[in-house]
């Protein structure tokens, strides 16, 4: 018996059956079987599902003499399936890499219920993807199996029947089925949702829902849109029948108007002489199915009762009056923006032709954050080195206080801001500076980036789409054009930016100077930092920083931190530089020796601070490897994210330390010692020596002595590695990094 039953139904969909099929044979997950069901299709569907079946044992093509319709073709499927868990799967659909895995280890971790609901993206004709906006409902935080009563805002998701994976045993003893018709989804989706008795949600995107250009069915023009009265029939039928969901009937009353609403208000649905007669059924219905109690938002309660009523007329008016009324509000909003931006516009043409100012400087980091990063290290370097200057930090000014005293501080979108960029002679940016940037003759652009790439980045989106998330390449080429230098830390990065950031920039392969403070920061330094950051004397501190999932919209800890203290003993502390920890106003983790530090400005005092680094993918890596301290790689769902990400190397095969696949690993190379063996010495050694060598504490000295003094003779030259004193050593702790608890 498979795990999974994956049923596609196939009608009129031949240009897109071959990219749906293919993508389920090529999952990791291989315990599955497709039951493609060709509804009598007209096209070659049936011979491509007869194809499939003949090459791959697993694909059963399934004909029906005559058209169905997609409920009754999905009925088919079932009839034929063996899975315990039953997924449907359009014709036009695919699913993403590793989909069936990813689902089939939350199932597991979910014990198994009876529906499993996951996320999904909207990709456009175009290439571009889109994932759902409210995927925020699917946060997998709180009790890992709960009922619809637990969570009914989960009713707000797409009722569709493609997003969720369902137990078939439930689903037989239910003997739920499809209906024929149009919306068939809606009296399957509700009456499962609501008679489940477990639900599980996976917060991941599985599907890739395409947005056709023409010739999806339900925005054809038809009466067959008539068709939704009957199936909110059954789903009031189905609940008559069951006395124990009569607390769902004022929702699906609401639903249902909500979805009456929408379908009259859709243009291109009805045909223009069915209108009043579609309207005098929705109220029929809403009359015969009234059930207060639901609440309903106050801009939707008048249009709700005038469809009770059947108040055509009036509810057109009302309409009209509010599409109007939303145009003036936005049309006003608009204008003060307009206004706005052409004054500051002017006033940036007009500053624009005045000199430049040779002695000013503006710096910006990690789009218009705080002080930090290389820009910052250049910054505090341009002030010791350069007689007469004036620098200038593009921060918002919930940051200003991270700026200096002695430097300006500059709110982006102001009149000041436009004024620095439009003036002043030199721009640094480990970002990109505002798109209305135009870079003057004799202005002088520094591009220091963020760190060593690991993960994909510039031009080699293109072809990754979900990861890319609607970037706009050409902008980012013109932004690129305006470098006149990019500073690179080491071959690699030189070899990757030159490719990813095609121009005719000069790239300075110096080191990086967010670094230097490594090399710079004695032992008493560090005492402090970790006083300050609350390390009890004599622990040994990790630093957990994971990087971002760009396959997940609400990002989760990947690390069961707490079991992770109570196996590590109390000699232990955890700094967690997570962002998914940070509450309103930043709250602290739970347990006493777990320490968030997710606001936290400075990474670099983070690491200054820590005994050992455990994170996933970040660039971090490639910077902490200066301190010579243990890096444990935590790669649980390495195949996912690069799927969804990429990467320029396959970090397994050369790591900076020591690698976990699993939660379960990590916590036998804690209690083994192996993350602090010769191994990990040896493998951080050989990562330092590729990625970091020219990271000696003189990066920002040879930069400044580069751009703004004009030197290309006698810059301090990088120290050899053999010759670097141990950076930044740990002051003595008695007692730091005893036994761990096994």
């Amino acid at each position: 018996m498979p795990r999974f039953s994956v049923i596609v139904p196939a009608f009129r969909v031949q240009a897109y059956l071959h990219a749906c099929l293919d993508s389920v044979l090529a999952q990791s997950f291989k315990d599955y079987e497709i039951v493609v069901v060709d509804d009598c299709s007209p096209d070659a569907c049936g011979p491509i599902a007869d194809e499939y079946a003949r090459r791959d044992h697993r694909v059963t093509a399934l004909h029906l003499p005559r058209n169905t319709g997609l409920g009754p073709a999905r009925n088919a499927g079932m009839g034929r399936a063996a899975g315990d868990y039953l997924i449907f799967l359009d014709g036009d659909d695919t699913l993403l890499p590793d989909a069936l895995q990813t689902i089939a280890d939350r199932i597991d971790a979910t014990r198994e219920p009876d529906v499993l609901m996951y996320d999904y993206a909207r990709t456009y004709w175009t290439g571009r993807s889109v994932r759902n906006v409210l995927a925020a409902h699917l946060d997998e935080g709180g009790p890992a199996r709960f009922r619809l009563t637990d969570r009914p805002e989960l009713l707000r998701l797409l009722m569709v029947v493609w997003n969720k994976a369902y137990r078939r045993a439930f689903i037989e003893a239910e003997g739920f089925t499809f209906p024929p018709g149009y919306y068939e989804d809606t009296p399957w989706t509700y009456p499962v949702l609501m008679s489940a008795g477990s639900i599980a949600v996976l917060d991941a995107v599985c599907v890739s829902y395409r947005q056709r250009r023409r010739g999806n069915i339900l925005s054809t023009t038809s009466e067959k849109h008539f068709d939704v009265f009957d199936q909110y029939d059954r789903v009031f039928a189905f609940i008559d029948a069951r006395p124990e969901l009569a607390l769902w009937r004022p929702v699906m009353f609401r639903r249902m108007l909500d979805h009456f609403s929408a379908l009259f208000a859709s243009r291109d649905r009805l045909p223009h002489h069915s209108r009043a007669a579609f309207f005098r059924r929705a109220a029929a219905s809403c009359r015969r199915y009234r059930t207060p109690g639901a609440p309903v938002p106050r801009r939707a309660q008048l249009r709700h009762g005038l469809l009770r009523l059947g108040a055509r007329r009036t509810y057109q008016a009302l309409s009209g009056a509010q599409r109007l009324g939303g145009r003036l509000r936005r049309g006003s909003a608009a204008v003060r923006r307009a206004v706005r931006g052409a004054a500051l516009r002017a006033h940036y043409r007009i500053q624009s032709r005045l000199p430049l100012r040779s002695r000013d400087a503006v710096f910006a980091a990690r789009g218009s954050g705080g002080y930090t990063g290389s820009p910052a290290a250049i910054e505090a370097k341009v002030r010791e080195l350069v007689p007469g200057v004036r620098t200038a930090w593009i921060c918002r000014a919930v940051d200003a206080h991270t700026v200096p005293t002695g430097t300006r501080h500059l709110v982006p979108g102001t009149f000041a801001h436009w004024t620095a960029l439009a003036r002043s002679a030199y721009l640094v940016n480990d970002a990109a500076f505002d798109r209305g940037l135009v870079k003057r003759r004799g202005q002088v652009l520094l591009q220091t980036h963020e760190g060593t790439p690991l993960r994909t980045v510039g031009t080699d989106l293109l072809d990754r789409p979900a990861a890319a998330r609607g970037t706009d390449f050409e902008q980012l080429l013109r932004s690129v054009d305006t470098w006149d230098f990019s500073l690179s830390a080491n071959p690699h990065s030189t070899l990757v930016r030159e490719r990813a950031y095609p121009s005719a920039y000069l790239t300075l392969e110096y080191g990086s100077p967010r670094n230097d403070v490594y090399h710079r920061t004695g032992p008493a330094d560090v005492a402090r930092l970790r006083e300050t950051l609350g390390i009890p004397a004599g622990s040994t501190a990790l630093l957990y920083a994971p990087t971002h999932r760009d396959y997940r919209r609400v990002q989760q800890p990947a690390l069961d931190l707490e079991r992770l203290v109570r196996v590590l003993g109390p000699q232990f502390v955890v700094l967690a530089r997570a962002p998914q920890l940070a509450g309103p106003g930043g709250h602290r983790a739970p347990h006493s020796r777990i320490i968030d530090v997710s606001g936290h400005r400075s990474v670099e005092t983070l690491a200054l601070a820590s005994d050992a680094l455990i994170t996933d993918y970040a660039s971090l890596m490639f910077d902490y490897v200066n301190l010579d301290r243990p890096v444990v790689l935590h790669l649980a769902d390495i195949e996912a994210y690069e799927a969804a990400r990429g990467t320029y190397f396959d970090i397994t095969a050369f790591p900076p330390g020591i690698v976990a696949r699993g939660q379960d690993e990590l916590f036998d190379i804690f209690a083994t010692d192996h993350w602090r063996g010769s191994r990990s010495a040896q493998l951080r050694a050989a990562f330092r020596a590729r990625f970091c060598p020219y990271d000696d504490g003189y990066a920002a000295e040879r930069v400044v002595r580069r751009v703004f003094l004009g030197e290309t003779d006698g810059l301090p030259l990088p120290v050899p590695s053999a010759a670097r004193r141990t950076p930044s050593a740990l002051p003595a702790q008695d007692g730091a990094g005893a036994g761990v608890k096994s």
